[in-house]
Formats: structure tokens, C-alpha cells, sequence
């Protein structure tokens, strides 16, 4: 039976404080608290954007997760301007969510692409906050229609991994509402997120998931945010004052500590009591749509992969075309560089991977029918022995060069 609003309510008024205060943070690196004594749940989350990072264990494991599929990164399906390719994305992402017991995928991320420098900008949709805004609200429907739910990170002007932490964006409103912001209000309007992540950052002095201004004014009482606010992993300074800017579920748990402080300020303080109701309530809300919606089953890997190559070939940008394409199989074809055998189709981090296939493009043209020569080029890992490197780049150098001569193509 599905938890109205009102059992809700009444659940959270059958709360002690002490439980109350539990479950505005984690049980462990993933997962949120449980209530025994009335039967509440725990549930997982997991990292996103462009594939399901599960982790078996209840740390961080960032390059320690189960097989699945990944899907073409953000930096890349932003190409395809298409509604369609993030919706197709977003389905089948829910698909392997329900199958693997995970509530909420830890995506998209939408922050702006302010400069080329910024290390996660694979993750990050576009440079244009329209494109960010309407291309996440398709994937984000599309994952919670399956009743799994997303997270819209990162909220809001983290637009560099130099310093995240403690970096203070400073930034007039104007350019907040008209470069940093909108992303972030489309697909709240248009798709109701079941989470959004606050940042690390602090925003001109205040750290973002202590603003009562973002989190509260703009974010619910303007846009109508009606979901969770969940803090990005240890994003967490003041947690009273996080609690009455809007802050609900603080992940991973700091141990108890934060909520104890929670605790012992909430008997003489009757905005955080009324705080802390709502934010268990949403908490609540937002744990039994998955659990009411429970999906069991397993996916196609074979299936999701044909699908990743789907979206991959929607996503390609062809620069210029000056007449070698379409190929017609009668070319001598050289391919140069060493990602042709091992490529690069992902960042590192928190986004990370663990792919049960990988086809690459060298494997693909010769199982197509193609004659194919292959030269490495170079070292993606040179050799710490500079000159053996430097020797080895020259032959590798050379080959190439070699090979391209007496190609078509």
C-alpha cells in the first residue's frame, strides 16, 4: 500500500526527537537510516550521472563498484541537443537502478562549464544553462518515472574542483540568476527532482548548504522545490544552522556527532523542532516512493550496451567531412593513436565505472569488414626512463607516419 502524505504525518508526529534527529543523516557512506520500531526503512543510493556506481562495501570505494554499463558521459550526450537521447539515457538507468535495490542515482550534474579548466566538466551537461536545464529535465523524468528518484547536483556555483571545499564564489545576483542559476530552476520546474545536492562551496562567504537564501528562498519558495536537500558527501560545517537554512539529510554520517548537536539545541528552539518535522517528512516522502514502487527484476547488459552505442552515435560531432566519409570498404585504412585499442570514455572519481564490456573503435572497423593498419603513435603512460621514453616516441613516431603514407584514409 502507498504512503499518502498524511501517513506520512502521522508517522513522523509518532517519532521521538532522538529518532527524528537519526535520520536527518546516513547510516553509512550510501545508505540512510532505518526506524525499527515503526517499521521505517532504510534505502541506497548510488553515484551517477552516466552509469550506476554501486558499491558492495559501505565506504567510498570510488574505483571499487559492481559491473555495469556506461553510457557516454555528459560532456558528450550534451551534444546530441536531443530531449530524446537524455530521456532513453535516464530509463534504462532506472532500469538497472530498481534491479540493484538503489532509490536515487546521484545525478544529473548540471553546473555550468564556466571555464576548460575545471576537472569534472565530462560530468556537466553545457555552458549554456538552457541546454542544462532542458536536457537534465528529460533524463530526470524519465528516471522517475520508474519511481526512482535523482539528484541535481551541484547546488550551486561549483564550477571548479581547484579548492571546492573552501573556495568562496563570489558572485552579484544578476550573474547568479542569469548564467548559474536558471540550469537549476528549469529542471526543478519542469521535472521535480527527488533530491537536490548542496555544494561544498560557500557562496560570497556563506557555504552554500548553510544559505538559507538558496536552499529555502529561491529554491522551494520560489521555484517550488517540494524534494530532499541532501548534502554533497561531508559538505557539512554548521549542521544547526544547515538544518534551518533547508539542509534535510547530511550523507555520510559524521558518526552521530552532528545529530547529537541537533538534538541537544532542538528542546530550546522552536524553529529548528519545526525544521527538523519538515525535514523528516520529506526524507520519509522521498524513501517510501522507492520502497511503495519496489521494481524487482534484472536488465539486459547486452541490450543496455547496444543501447550505450545508440546514444553514442547521437552524440558524435563531425567537424568536417572533406569526402572520406561514408567509407565503402575498399580503403586502405591506417588508424593512429593508442586510445583506438584502449580508449578513454570516462573521467575519473566519483562517476567511475566499473564496465562489464568495452568495445573499442579498432575491434569495431575490423568487425565490420574493414582492413585496418594500426599504429600506436605514442604512450598514453610514457616511460619514467626519459630516454628510453624519448626513444620509444620517435619509433612510435615514425611508424606512424610509415602506416599513413600508404593509406587511403
Amino acid at each position: 500500500m502507498a504512503h499518502s502524505d498524511s501517513d506520512i504525518r502521522k508517522l513522523v508526529s509518532e517519532l521521538t526527537l532522538e529518532e527524528k534527529c537519526s535520520l536527518l543523516s546516513g547510516s553509512d557512506f550510501w545508505r540512510t537510516k532505518a526506524v525499527e520500531r515503526l517499521g521505517i526503512p532504510k534505502v541506497m543510493v548510488s553515484d551517477g550521472p552516466h552509469g550506476l556506481r554501486k558499491q558492495a562495501g559501505e565506504d567510498a570505494g570510488v574505483n571499487d563498484s559492481i559491473q555495469a554499463v556506461c553510457f557516454p558521459a555528459a560532456c558528450a550526450t550534451s551534444s546530441s541537443f536531443s530531449r530524446d537521447v537524455y530521456k532513453k539515457l535516464g530509463s534504462v538507468l532506472a532500469d538497472e537502478c530498481q534491479a540493484n535495490d538503489v532509490s536515487t542515482i546521484l545525478g544529473p550534474a548540471i553546473n555550468i562549464k564556466r571555464s576548460p579548466l575545471c576537472g569534472r566538466n565530462f560530468e556537466y551537461i553545457s555552458e549554456d544553462p538552457f541546454v542544462a536545464g532542458e536536457l537534465s529535465a528529460s533524463y530526470i523524468n524519465a528516471v522517475q518515472e520508474k519511481h526512482v528518484g535523482t539528484s541535481l547536483k551541484h547546488f550551486a556555483l561549483n564550477n571548479q574542483e581547484y579548492r571546492r571545499l573552501t573556495n568562496s564564489s563570489n558572485c552579484d545576483e544578476r550573474t547568479m540568476r542569469e548564467i548559474y542559476l536558471p540550469a537549476f530552476e528549469i529542471a526543478v520546474k519542469k521535472s521535480q527532482p527527488a533530491t537536490i545536492m548542496h555544494s561544498y562551496n560557500l557562496i560570497n562567504g556563506t557555504y552554500a548548504g548553510e544559505s538559507k537564501w538558496l536552499l529555502t528562498d529561491v529554491l522551494r519558495n520560489e521555484w517550488g522545490f517540494k524534494g530532499v536537500v541532501v548534502s554533497d558527501w561531508g559538505a557539512v560545517s554548521n549542521r544547526i544552522r544547515g538544518v534551518k537554512a533547508g539542509g534535510d539529510l547530511e550523507m555520510p554520517s559524521s558518526d552521530g556527532s552532528n545529530d547529537r548537536k541537533v538534538l541537544n539545541a532542538a528542546p530550546n528552539d522552536r524553529e529548528l523542532l519545526s525544521c527538523i518535522d519538515e525535514s523528516v517528512f520529506r526524507i520519509l516522502r522521498w524513501v517510501y516512493n522507492f520502497v511503495d514502487n519496489r521494481s524487482k527484476g534484472e536488465f539486459d547488459f547486452k541490450a543496455h550496451h547496444e543501447i550505450a552505442r545508440e546514444i553514442e552515435e547521437e552524440s558524435i560531432v563531425l567537424l568536417k567531412n572533406d569526402g572520406v566519409l561514408p567509407l565503402t570498404g575498399k580503403e586502405k585504412i591506417t588508424v593512429i593513436g593508442e586510445f583506438a585499442a584502449s580508449p578513454r570514455f570516462q573521467g575519473g572519481g566519483s562517476s567511475h565505472i566499473n564496465t562489464k564490456t568495452v568495445t573499442n573503435a579498432l575491434d569495431a572497423l575490423k568487425a565490420l569488414g574493414y582492413k585496418v593498419t594500426y599504429a600506436p603513435g605514442f604512450q598514453a603512460v610514457p616511460d619514467k626512463d626519459e630516454r628510453k621514453a624519448s626513444e620509444i616516441a620517435g619509433k612510435l613516431s615514425a611508424q606512424a607516419i610509415e602506416y599513413a603514407k600508404d593509406a587511403d584514409t
